[in-house]
């Protein structure tokens, strides 16, 4: 079957792969190829996919140029044969890499010379320093692996990499089944005394495909692999390694290990490599870093699905860590209890795992006893902690996790079923509890000798730069503007934002005060101001508990703002007086005072003003290391258009985006008009 695709500035792309028309962003991807001035159509094929040779014979009889696509080398969290939409392409006009009977755009680019600038070649380098500290490689779902995997000993080891039966790159690099044979061959005669292993291509073990070497490996009795793990973790354990031309091949060499090739791989040929087989149009000596730099940056493209744009490698690599750290923090089974049904959804999005099971329950005994017995957690929503289910988890000895909304959740209240964004799992405590530890404490202690903390700082310094520009909140409500009262230019302007006084943070956080108590306080404190009060969105909507009368308030404040945006209202105030309210800390990033009279998540670290004291919180912050630990260490962040975990900035750009607000079906909206106008009535 014949596609056609068009890009946005209508140049049309003639198409006979259905993977490869359905890829996202594909646009995106030939960008370079839509600006230029070739007019015809061009023809796209897959790799050397059967519907890829039906592509080149359709270019050629009818002169039209051919370009084909294929995986890059950082391609995604999961496999491609799974579902996961790419992060990388290569798009080659010329031939592919994998092809060494024929030239390519990677090939042409190694035997040139003039690119090698040293901005290039120093971004090469972090790149390359990045991907072995996250241990990345083209697909990410796998685990770790351990010393006991190479068994006991301190004998050499020696790996040798199967790939799968009818690999183009196999047959294209110049090999076939046979050299398979002769390299496990050769490698158990040089290394007689090591312990060799085969380690098994990710989709054999998948059930996808059949590999070359699993009956010939048993055959000569040889320790076969077939258990996922993560590909530089295990090169990171092996002495040699033994390759035809698989991809791990060159991670192994940027581990400095010693690599013997039995095929024509994409980097082999140029003096790093011990090679079995030769191309003569491989003309030059290369470095390590110049044939990661021309494979990894010059000729791999790359997308942020999230933000719909072509991105750099190190944008991908930053992606890539974030959704693999989520990855393995959820790699256990996960028994929730006391989720209500459109809750779940949510749990099981920011729950998932390549090696990760999700099971609700309504009975917290029986959740309890198949925690215990599968060697994973329980998961509940945070407010439905007590006591009683905190022994009886500590009594089996099973981690129990809470979940709560993150701090940049969402366009609209959570009340009103608007999808989370944002979400934490806490696995000591939470947040907005400051009678007990919790990991956003463990994080922000820490947090000075974190390995990555310039870089930590640049991010947040970024992100805090992307909430004050374009004025996010937690919830991003209030876009209708009311009219706001004129402020006094003698006074001091104090916000007090009410909360929702049945929260959990407040129960736990506020120390038996309500909004009125909060009021009288921030008056007596500050006899002068103009105080305005703000009530919370989730009490205005009717949704939640906590609301005053007007005459009360008044009493107190001089003003009271009803529906206007918190990012438009804060750099208008001098001091913010709160219970435990994140305005408090959305004030902060914006340099407003702050005063507390609760224990929120951001006092006790030397940049608020507070009437309590928190002496398990030591360490003194500035605000970037507040921002580090708060926004990118501790929350997870979900978009839930491409169904992938993301970071911060990525969320911020979707929240602005048209389709950002996620919302549950019309008829939950039904109840939750239902739900308020009983509440009203009932008052």
């Amino acid at each position: 079957m014949t596609l056609y695709f068009h890009s946005k500035n209508k140049k049309s792309f003639v198409l006979f792969s259905q993977t490869l028309y359905r890829i996202p962003h594909l646009n995106l991807f030939l960008h370079d190829m839509e600006n230029c001035t070739i007019q015809r159509n061009t023809v796209l094929g897959w790799g050397h996919k059967p519907t890829a040779d039906k592509a080149r014979r359709y270019a050629a009889e009818h002169n039209l140029p051919y370009i084909a696509v294929e995986d890059g080398f950082l391609r995604s969290l999961d496999l491609g044969c799974r579902g996961a939409q790419p992060l990388s392409l290569v798009v080659d006009h010329t031939g592919i890499y994998y092809d060494a009977s024929g030239p390519s755009d990677l090939e042409d680019f190694l035997n040139s010379s003039g690119w090698e600038t040293p901005e290039l070649m120093d971004s090469a380098r972090l790149a390359m320093r990045e991907i072995i500290r996250h241990s990345l490689s083209k697909y990410n779902h796998a685990p770790e692996s351990s010393e006991s995997v190479w068994g006991d000993g301190l004998a050499p080891r020696v790996l040798v990499l199967d790939q799968t039966v009818g690999d183009a790159s196999v047959t294209l690099g110049m090999a076939d089944e046979e050299c398979f044979h002769a390299m496990l061959e050769k490698a158990l005669t040089v290394h007689p005394h090591s312990h060799v292993c085969v380690k098994t291509h990710p989709d054999v073990i998948a059930g996808k495909k059949k590999g070359y070497l699993t009956e010939y490996a048993t055959k000569h009795g040889v320790k076969i692999l077939a258990v996922e793990h993560a590909p530089l973790s295990l090169l990171s354990r092996a002495d040699v390694v033994y390759t035809v031309t698989s991809q791990m091949g060159f991670e192994a060499l940027m581990l400095d290990k010693e690599v013997h090739c039995f095929g024509m791989p994409f980097y082999a040929g140029w003096g790093l490599t011990n090679d079995m087989k030769t191309c003569s149009r491989r003309k030059r000596q290369r470095s390590l870093e110049e044939v990661f730099t021309a494979a990894y940056l010059l000729y791999a493209r790359y997308v942020n699905p999230i933000r719909s744009e072509r991105c750099d490698i190190h944008d991908t690599i930053s992606l890539l860590t974030e959704q693999r750290r989520q990855n393995e923090s959820n790699r256990c089974f996960h028994a929730c209890v006391g989720f209500r049904w459109w809750k779940r959804p949510y749990a099981r999005a920011y729950l998932q795992s390549t090696g990760g099971q999700t099971v609700f329950y309504r009975n917290a005994k029986q959740a309890i006893y198949d925690a215990w017995t599968k060697g994973g957690e329980l998961v509940t929503w945070s407010s439905n902690v007590d006591t009683e289910l905190q022994k009886a988890c500590d009594e089996r000895g099973i981690r129990l996790a809470r979940m709560e909304d993150g701090f940049i959740r969402s366009v609209g209240l959570g009340s009103n079923f608007n999808w989370p964004y944002s979400l934490v799992v806490d696995r000591k405590g939470i947040y907005y509890d400051p009678s007990l530890p919790s990991e956003l404490e463990d994080i922000l202690n820490a947090i000075h000798e974190h390995p990555e903390h310039a870089a930590l700082l640049k991010r947040a310094a970024t992100l805090c730069a992307i909430i004050l520009e374009k004025g996010l909140t937690k919830y991003n409500t209030g876009f209708r503007v009311e009219f706001l009262p004129k402020l006094p230019k003698e006074k001091t302007i104090i916000l007090v934002p009410g909360q929702v006084e049945d929260d959990a943070s407040v129960r736990c956080g506020g120390f038996g005060m309500t909004n009125l108590d909060l009021l009288r306080a921030a008056r007596e404190a500050r006899p002068d101001a103009f105080i305005i009060y703000k009530p919370h969105p989730d009490v205005e909507s009717g949704n939640r508990q906590g609301a005053l009368p007007d005459t009360t308030t008044l009493h107190y404040a001089d003003s009271i703002l009803h529906d206007f945006p918190m990012g438009s209202l804060l750099p208008l105030v001098n001091e913010v007086h709160t219970l435990t309210s994140q305005t408090g800390f959305e004030a902060l990033l914006r340099g407003v005072k702050v005063c507390t009279y609760g224990g929120p998540f951001y006092a006790g670290w030397g940049l608020t003003e507070d009437n309590r004291t928190f002496p398990r919180r030591k360490a003194r912050l500035n605000l970037n290391e507040l921002v580090a630990g708060a926004l990118l260490l501790y929350p997870s962040y979900y978009d839930w258009q491409t169904r992938n975990f993301c970071r911060a900035e990525d969320v911020c750009c979707r929240l602005l985006q048209p389709d950002g607000q996620m919302r549950g079906r019309v008829w939950t909206r039904f109840v939750t008009a239902t739900r308020g106008f009983l509440q009203r009535i009932g008052r």
